[in-house]
């Protein structure tokens, strides 16, 4: 059987409820725990994300931040 990957990083992370929702509902279909849900989506960030969909969320999220934050 296959050793289980470790976990060797842990650090504070602060999430928006929309953002921890959909966190748990991917890690729950994908049968992983919020970490390891993390690490794929990282581990394999290029591969998962489609390059121009990223740059024109990210610029959407970046002008609606700071009334988010209010």
């Amino acid at each position: 059987m296959p050793k289980r990957f470790r976990l060797t990083r842990r650090f504070p992370v602060a999430m928006t409820e929309d953002g921890y929702r959909r966190l748990k509902r991917f890690s729950a279909e994908a049968g992983l725990d919020e970490g390891e849900a993390l690490s794929f989506l990282f581990e394999h960030f290029d591969s998962v994300t489609n390059k121009d969909n990223l740059t024109h969320r990210l610029r959407l999220f970046n002008s609606e931040l700071e009334d988010r934050k209010g």
